[in-house]
């Protein structure tokens, strides 16, 4: 495997060292009702002035009620405590000086770094003006997982489910899968959350040559097992020796309610910047693109300026590609149409380009688009979303549009978008 050199050290201020970022999945940039505090669309862990981190001690204790335990009791002190029928075993956590600790979940207590709400496919494209429903319950734990990343170079950052709450403690309980298990030659005890905590470590890291791999699922205690029969099955599946927990770039994390990805600090360097998209839209406008109909010249909005529809907006036939302006004509039945060139009959929407810059695995021309939300983004970022099965609800997988979090249709999940160019 590939071995750090000095020489890849980052020269960056020791002040502001970042770890990497978590970006949710359907937000395009922000949250459709906006970023706020510690609720956002995307966040940065950063190195903290004082490691926070927190590793498991040797011991553990048997109690036969939690609260009999001192250190579940103490304020001061981390510990995570597993409820069996007649008895709970307490394991203290001891403070790390070598790592940081970043909390995600719903919850808006003081110990949540990330507060995570769930996502509305769909609530990211600016023409759904769909009325605001009544939010459903969420599925997502209120501390639903947490990442341990090393303070020194190369900064490895690892995921465990579970969070601690604002009395220290994580408590897993009788009804959560526990057991006992081997980990560096000693016996521990580990366990899953009721929903568990899901991950996908693309195979390549994150670029156009990413291949998705299998969903697994991380434990307390961070080993990685094979998922469960059902989302909240009482029994755990097969651990997995050779797989360990750390994050790669373009790692997947599913908490049941949304999606995370996970960009590291080290590939940021290639990953494209908000300008880029921007100048992307601008060669795509360069191009004078015309309505084959209305021969007019149309025009994708720029990032901050895509809320709403604006007069040159590009529409697409989803069934052929091809690429108008808006045309009322061609009606057949509630949703779909009669393309004006070719007469394929399908859907017919306004196009967006997708503009959260970390779903991108590279910067190819957006000449595709996702079907059928009209997100436009480059072929190969098109394809690896494609063929990226996301959980959906506790059962299903399927593939989504990143920017806005609708599952695929058709056979590909994408259309190849066809321009016509100005006559003269």
């Amino acid at each position: 495997s590939y071995k750090y050199s000095n020489e890849d050290k980052p020269k960056e201020d020791e002040e502001d060292i970042i770890y990497g970022q978590l970006i949710v999945l359907g937000t395009n940039g922000e949250l459709p009702t906006g970023d706020k505090g510690r609720r956002k669309s995307c966040f940065t862990l950063r190195r903290k002035k004082r490691a926070t981190g927190v590793k498991p001690s040797d011991q553990h204790q048997v109690y036969q009620r939690a609260s009999h335990s001192e250190a579940f009791l103490r304020k001061d002190h981390h510990s995570v405590s597993y409820t069996l029928p007649r008895s709970v075993v307490v394991v203290p956590y001891v403070h790390d000086e070598t790592t940081d600790m970043f909390q995600i979940g719903r919850s808006t207590e003081e110990p949540i770094d990330f507060v995570l709400m769930d996502i509305e496919a769909g609530s990211s494209i600016p023409t759904n003006h769909r009325p605001q429903q009544q939010p459903k319950q969420s599925t997502i734990s209120r501390f639903a997982c947490r990442i341990v990343s090393d303070r020194e170079y190369p900064y490895t950052c690892r995921i465990y489910a579970a969070g601690f709450d604002t009395s220290m403690n994580i408590i897993l309980g009788e009804k959560a899968p526990k057991w006992t298990t081997e980990q560096n030659g000693k016996k521990i005890i580990d366990g899953l959350t009721t929903n568990g905590v899901l991950i996908m470590q693309p195979q390549n890291g994150f670029s156009e040559t990413s291949i998705p791999t299998q969903w697994k699922e991380t434990s307390v205690c961070g080993n990685i097992y094979q998922l469960r029969e059902s989302r909240s099955a009482q029994s755990p599946g097969i651990r997995i020796q050779e797989d360990n927990n750390v994050l790669v770039n373009g790692t997947l994390i599913d908490l049941c309610g949304a999606t995370l990805l996970w960009r590291s600090s080290s590939h940021e360097r290639c990953m494209p910047t908000p300008r880029h998209i921007d100048q992307l839209i601008h060669k795509l406008n360069l191009g004078r693109p015309q309505c084959p109909v209305g021969l007019t010249t149309l025009a994708f909005p720029r990032r901050s300026k895509a809320t709403k529809e604006t007069e040159k907006q590009p529409w697409v036939y989803l069934e052929c590609g091809h690429v108008h302006g808006r045309i009322d004509w061609g009606y057949q039945g509630e949703e779909e149409r009669i393309c004006p060139l070719c007469r394929s009959v399908g859907k017919y929407v306004p196009l967006w380009v997708g503009g959260e810059p970390a779903f991108y695995v590279d910067i190819g021309p957006p000449t595709y688009c996702f079907v059928p939300c009209g997100h436009v983004c480059s072929q190969k970022t098109a394809m690896y979303w494609s063929q990226t099965a996301l959980p959906h609800g506790t059962q299903a997988y399927n593939a989504a549009c990143p920017f806005c979090a609708t599952p695929l249709e058709g056979d590909l999940g994408y259309k190849k978008l066809i321009f016509q160019q100005p006559l003269d």
